[in-house]
């Protein structure tokens, strides 16, 4: 499941919130966090390592189509039981991810909440680090990606498209028309360049953190900017 909403529909609410996990609710990049650490239990061998970090640094660099390098991201964890990864995502939210969430995250959230808003994580992460962290701060929900299984397997592949770009664009559009909200009265705090289309949507884009591309773009659209730091 990649999409939970924990909200009553005759509760409205005044608006949504959408948060990137990745850098902007937490200092951590969490497929990182999962690599290093199956890593370091020795679960996986130096090879899909190396491939891993290597795909990292063409995506930051922006060598090859961000889409294709975020699919084969997933590929390491192919052949692992479906628990193993439930596991790994429970070590990674409590002893990394967790504690490095921004301050200035969980005062923005409960600012929402106060004003009758739900917040909803949006994010290319995996659906086992995006429920606990949206549990732990006390979320209304995520939409996020999800990985294959077969015959108690992870396949190495998404299960359907992973929410990274274009994607998130259809599922935060999809939750709005479901969820009777208006994307114009939305907001979106973000830290990518890849985030531009749903930032471009919302009537309240946000840039946090952001990387020089998206910086240079919101200061272009008077866009508001901030830096959260542990």
């Amino acid at each position: 499941m990649d999409r939970t909403f924990s909200g009553d529909r005759k509760d409205l609410a005044a608006y949504v919130a959408f948060f990137d996990l990745d850098r902007t609710l937490s200092g951590e990049i969490s497929g990182n966090v999962l690599v290093k650490l199956a890593w370091k239990k020795n679960q996986i061998s130096i090879k899909d390592l190396i491939n891993a970090f290597q795909l990292y640094i063409l995506y930051k660099l922006r060598l090859r189509d961000p889409g294709l390098i975020i699919d084969e991201m997933v590929a390491w964890v192919k052949g692992k039981p479906e628990g193993w990864i439930e596991d790994l995502c429970r070590e990674a939210c409590s002893s990394i991810l967790l504690p490095s969430i921004f301050p200035q995250a969980v005062a923005e959230i409960r600012s929402h909440k106060e004003k009758n808003g739900k917040v909803i994580i949006l994010s290319s992460a995996l659906q086992q680090i995006c429920g606990r962290v949206s549990e732990f701060l006390g979320m209304d929900g995520f939409l996020c990606s999800s990985l294959e299984v077969k015959d108690g397997l992870l396949t190495g592949n998404a299960a359907g498209r992973l929410c990274f770009g274009e994607e998130k664009l259809v599922r935060m559009t999809e939750f709005c028309k479901d969820n009777t909200m208006n994307p114009a009265d939305s907001w979106y705090y973000a830290d990518s360049i890849s985030d531009l289309s749903v930032l471009e949507v919302v009537g309240n884009p946000v840039c946090v953190n952001p990387d020089k591309e998206l910086r240079n773009e919101a200061l272009k659209r008077g866009w508001r900017i901030l830096v959260w730091q542990k």
